[in-house]
């Protein structure tokens, strides 16, 4: 089936519920219009599989849907794999590491809750990342997802 422009308008027309809806599942608005542009692309891509006459609001809805769920497994099971990971660290830089990348500590602050040194804390900061990094097979942070605590952790960097 053809993009026409009664098609594209009817289309155009949904993406304010199609962006309600995704805010209602995801809780974050950034999540949600990328939910949606990602709907979008998906329902232009496979046009030919709508049925002219049947309900496009509920095709479009059924295909954000269907993203978000994949999505929400895809994320419970990095986060899964995460805690895993963070567990095999050293108690030692397992507690610097997330008072620094996921508390948002800075390192002088850290040091003074952990009774050390800042240098042994940006130390112990860089060897739980470079470990965290090796054990989740990536090279960055911006290639292990969009989590924002898990970019933190691996590659943000401590005040």
């Amino acid at each position: 089936m053809p993009l026409t422009d009664s098609l594209r308008n009817d289309i155009l027309a949904a993406v304010p519920s199609l962006r309600a809806f995704a805010i209602s599942l995801s809780g974050n608005a950034d999540r949600a219009d990328d939910l949606v542009q990602e709907t979008l692309l998906r329902a232009l891509a496979n046009i030919d599989s709508f049925q002219p006459g049947s309900n496009l609001p509920a095709w479009l809805f059924t295909i954000l849907r269907n993203l978000f769920r994949s999505d929400y497994r895809k994320r419970r099971r990095e986060v899964e794999e995460f805690r895993t990971a963070l567990e095999k660290l050293p108690q030692d830089q397992r507690e610097a590491l997330i008072l620094v990348g996921a508390s948002g500590f800075s390192y002088e602050d850290a040091a003074s809750i952990c009774g050390c040194a800042v240098g042994t804390i940006k130390s112990r900061v860089n060897r739980a990342r470079s470990k965290l990094a090796a054990l989740l097979y990536v090279d960055g942070a911006e290639d292990f997802g969009p989590d924002e605590t898990v970019r933190a952790v691996i590659g943000g960097s401590g005040g």
